[in-house]
């Protein structure tokens, strides 16, 4: 079944070519404005449902392991189409593709025309549309646009124009991210609603009727990033005493006069009661009203049943006077209505960040919480982008088994996914259905390579590659002992690029370049650290680590033979000190470090300057166990992060270091006792400084949950100020103990300063700047003038009654989690730095690929006649300001491109221009392209045919603008400007 529908989906795909049409039936010509002399309510039916939390999507969706919730999405769906069909005024909205894709492969011939009926006829909308109701914390911007996408391209496949969604419909993610909003405004979107806002944030808001504005989600791109943007009045519940679910104990309309319990008279009056105190709140006659919640719906005629009653009655006591008005809509009819209302709206420029549900309770934990799932996630986005680009330029035409992973990536966007707060056994789901997407995608890479490595007239012999995703712990079995391997690199960006593979070996080798050179490496042993890591069984030793120089969007394959007389071969030179003060130097930076490890200056010797450090190391925060009374001061948990005390011990005061000097890398080990440890490396040539770290396992004997942070305070005279990006793009600027929307009164000092951090944060002074990029999304601040501080690691034993109901305490092989991750450390002058922190930041998140193979050829001689070992699909040098974000093939001759100009306004004197750039170059190696089709983000509609709302700001702006002609082509060749993503749809001879 899983196979046909897979094929299923694939074969709907190949519509993107087909036209584009339109219909009167559905959209905002479908919408009930309501009456201009009255208060219109808005009933929005709709239910949220988590792909995973509590239990898995598969539980979720087939209503098993009852145990934990009884809660079933295939009856949701059965039930709200018959609901549907029995009254026509009635409507619904449905958000999550990844439950209703599963849903809508099950159905018959005769129920699917019956649902396209009630989409066409507006009764059944969908909003939103990703595969998820993703996370905007944790959640780069590049699979944000993916999952989005999948979803638009199953809707517009199976629909049409009628299904293309509106509305952006994020109700339960915990803070909201103004890129998201540029995200959506480019999607085509015309608003976005939102149920979780800080209650500080609220209770400023609501007197002032400011809980719908202009959203101008870019500093960039100015007008085509504006979305209008609601905080919905109830989270996205119904209003108190008006939930009509099977699950809830509200009162039915109890309509017979005749019986003892008839209601009709309170319900209606409590119900007018309710909308107008909404209404106080509101700016408008219209306000809107959610009936649903967390998998509501499963017996849905109980709620429509009570709603059709309360409207019927409701609007019966208007010939008594009311005002009130109430009738079904959907959240684009209601946006609608707001936007025929003309009225001038108030505007925010920053975010929605961070979120406290009540005093005390900041979101903040998640930002962090399972950090080898939001690393894996990451690892997954990586090989997905290059299995597309490995299947576009080999022509293999494999989409359909590419979609197994991109599946897993749209379910792991979810909120509860890589936010990391689910329970531990939907966790290990999550991480499981990525590693089998990752499997699927093998056959894409190795199909693409058997095409790509054999040589012009050499019959194609596949030579298989395989994964070594170990290699993180210094570990890759199936090369163990073997007489000879290849590996190959691919470069996934459209820049050529330089990096340091680490490959761990049992016996000495000689490794050779793509033309037959032998390659200059150094031989190192593996840490004890590494080596002591729980569940790690190579017994590897040694590792080789060389330069390789990898060409712009193609591959370097470098041969390893084991040398017969090993004890012969002439190693390079390498020097090792213990526990004694050290420099590591190259032609860029200066490292100095004392003998017990502590990180003393970095200088950047190009422009002279120097970075001292007060302190550098890890410290960990004693987690809140809450208290039994006092409940409303919830505990440190997967969701919220409450330190006990707001000083953070050092996990050690000192530490055992040892350098190692080799003509490739210097390194600094530093051991602070047998959980924590870091590695700082200085490359040849370098600009940057990198820093891996291992936490774990955690210990907890002590019965005290601890949050891990890093901490780098410096001589940096940051004042309160620091800047962290959002989504892996835009940068924000945060000040401590600040929020710029409303006067902020401190109750958390440490959690209420912590961002999310997806690539960067930096504090900087006048003349220096210190920036940290990361390889996850991870929590962190600026606790102290010239600090940063990032949270990397938590294990914690309570839970934060915020839901997930389990305390995040992950372990494996028997004791705590080990988790190691990367830092790169960037030290310049303000002005200089967004070169290095832009392009280094791109690198770390599309590293190049690498891949294994055991040749069986029976020498370097005859594999390098075989096979190409080297190959780029470009000839031209590309813009460094641009970058290649999505490179699809959607069918034999069609592909989805995606490209970018990656740097803000006035970050740099050059890169920050717009830039000209030519498609073809892109198909160079492929064919000629015939027609180029600009696209809108999600690709499900040509951007000549958008045409978003107008609105009017109180600044006497105007949301306008002719997206189309802003943004014309010609020919190939186009223009990008700072922060603009551009989509084609293109076809080649």
């Amino acid at each position: 079944m899983a196979k046909f529908c897979i094929v299923l989906l694939f074969i709907v795909t190949q519509g993107l070519a087909a036209p584009y049409k339109s219909s009167n039936g559905c959209g905002y010509d479908s919408c009930n404005l309501g009456k201009p002399d009255k208060l219109n309510v808005h009933i929005v039916a709709h239910t949220h449902d988590d792909v995973g939390w509590l239990k898995t999507v598969d539980q979720y969706y087939y209503g098993s392991r009852s145990e934990i919730c009884k809660r079933g999405v295939q009856y949701i769906l059965d039930s709200v189409v018959a609901a549907l069909m029995e009254n026509p005024d009635r409507r619904f909205i449905y958000v999550e593709m990844g439950f209703f894709w599963r849903w809508w492969n099950q159905q018959s011939d005769e129920m699917r025309n019956i649902v396209k009926q009630l989409v066409n006829e507006g009764r059944l909308e969908f909003i939103s549309g990703g595969w998820s109701m993703h996370d905007e914390a944790t959640t780069h911007y590049n699979s944000i646009i993916d999952q989005h996408s999948l979803g638009a391209e199953f809707l517009h496949d199976t629909f049409g124009e009628c299904a293309r969604p509106k509305i952006g419909w994020q109700i339960d993610p915990f803070g909201h991210s103004r890129e998201v909003a540029s995200l959506f405004a480019q999607m085509g979107f015309d608003g976005l609603f939102f149920g979780r806002i800080d209650y500080q944030d609220r209770l400023f808001r609501t007197p002032e009727k400011k809980l719908e504005m202009i959203w101008k989600g870019s500093a960039n791109l100015d007008r085509q990033s504006w979305l209008f943007t609601g905080v919905l009045p109830h989270g996205y519940s119904a209003p108190l005493s008006f939930c009509y679910d099977i699950m809830c104990s509200d009162p039915p309309i109890m309509d017979d006069k005749n019986l003892h319990d008839y209601n009709v008279p309170e319900r209606v009056e409590a119900f007018i009661r309710a909308a107008h105190i909404q209404s106080l709140a509101y700016a408008t006659n219209h306000i809107i009203m959610t009936m649903g919640a967390d998998f509501q719906g499963q017996n849905v005629n109980e709620n429509f049943k009570n709603l059709d009653k309360l409207i019927h009655y409701v609007n019966l006591e208007q010939v008594n006077g009311s005002n009130v008005n109430i009738f079904y809509s959907t959240p684009s009819c209601y946006l609608y209505a707001l936007n025929k209302a003309k009225k001038e709206w108030i505007t925010k420029t920053d975010d929605f960040f961070p979120y406290a549900s009540i005093p005390f309770a900041y979101w903040t934990g998640y930002f962090t919480s399972r950090p080898a799932l939001k690393r894996y996630e990451r690892y997954a986005n990586n090989i997905l982008q290059v299995t597309r680009q490995l299947n576009g330029f080999s022509q293999m035409n494999l989409r359909n088994s590419i979609f197994y992973l991109s599946e897993a990536m749209g379910i792991a966007q979810h909120h509860d996914a890589v936010s990391g707060t689910e329970k531990q056994h939907v966790a290990n789901d999550y991480a499981q259905r990525l590693s089998d997407g990752i499997d699927q995608s093998m056959e894409v890479i190795n199909a693409a390579y058997a095409k790509l490595l054999s040589k012009e007239g050499q019959t194609q012999l596949n030579v298989p590659q395989f994964l070594c995703p170990y290699t993180n712990i210094s570990e890759c079995l199936p090369i163990e002992g073997q007489a000879k391997f290849t590996l190959t690199l691919w470069n996934p960006t459209i820049h050529s690029v330089t990096i340091y593979p680490r490959v761990p070996v049992t016996q000495e080798y000689v490794i050779r370049d793509p033309i037959g050179n032998i390659v200059p490496a150094e031989y190192l042993p593996i840490s004890i650290t590494t080596k002591n890591i729980p569940g790690r069984t190579s017994s590897a030793q040694y590792q080789y680590l060389f330069q390789a120089s990898l060409p712009a969007l193609g591959y370097n394959t470098y041969y390893f033979e084991a040398r017969a007389n090993a004890n012969k071969i002439k190693r390079r030179r390498v020097k090792t000190t213990f526990n004694e003060a050290c420099i590591l130097e190259n032609e860029h930076l200066s490292i100095e470090f004392d003998g017990q490890g502590h990180l003393k200056h970095i200088v950047n010797l190009d422009k002279n300057l120097m970075v001292s450090f007060t302190a550098q190391g890890f410290y960990w925060y004693a987690s809140f166990p809450g208290d039994p009374t006092t409940p409303e001061l919830p505990a440190s948990g997967a969701y919220v992060f409450r330190p006990f005390v707001s000083e953070a011990v050092p996990v050690s005061l000192s530490g055992s270091i040892n350098c190692t000097k080799t003509d490739t890398v210097q390194k600094a080990s530093i051991v602070f006792n047998d959980w924590v440890s870091q590695e700082f490396s200085l490359f040849r040539g370098a600009t940057s400084v990198e820093l891996e770290w291992t936490v774990g396992p955690i210990p907890i004997h002590d019965n005290i949950g601890k949050e891990i942070i890093i901490r780098y305070n410096t001589n940096i005279n940051s004042g309160s100020k620091y800047y962290t990006d959002a989504n892996g793009r835009e940068v924000l600027e945060r000040i401590r103990d600040h929020r710029p929307t409303w006067p902020y009164l401190v109750d958390e000092r440490i959690s209420g300063n912590y961002y999310p951090i997806n690539s960067r944060i930096w504090i900087r002074d006048n003349d220096h700047q210190l920036t940290i990029l990361t390889d996850r999304s991870e929590g962190g601040g600026s606790m102290y003038d010239g600090s940063i501080e990032i949270m990397v690691h938590r294990r914690i034993l309570h839970d934060d009654s915020m839901g997930v109901g389990e305390a995040l305490n992950e372990t494996a092989y028997g004791t705590g989690l080990v988790v190691s991750g990367k830092h790169i450390l960037l030290v310049e002058r303000p002005e200089d730095s967004a070169r290095l922190h832009r392009v280094g930041a791109q690198q770390l998140f599309m590293h190049p690929l690498a891949t294994y193979s055991l040749p069986n050829t029976p020498s370097y001689a005859n594999y390098s006649n075989i096979y190409r070992q080297s190959w780029s699909a470009l000839s031209d040098t590309m813009p460094l300001n641009v970058h290649l974000l999505t490179f699809d093939q959607l069918t034999h001759k069609q592909y989805l491109v995606r490209v970018e100009h990656y740097f803000e306004l006035n970050e740099d004197e050059i890169y920050s221009q717009s830039v000209t750039m030519d498609l073809q170059t892109l198909f160079k190696s492929i064919g000629t392209i015939a027609n180029m089709t600009e696209l809108v983000l999600n690709a499900n509609l040509p951007l000549s045919q958008l045409h978003r709302l107008d609105w009017m700001t109180k600044d006497q702006e105007s949301s306008h603008m002719n997206i189309f002609q802003s943004y014309s082509s010609n020919g190939t060749t186009l223009t990008l400007y700072p922060m603009q993503i551009r989509t084609f749809q293109i076809t080649i001879n």
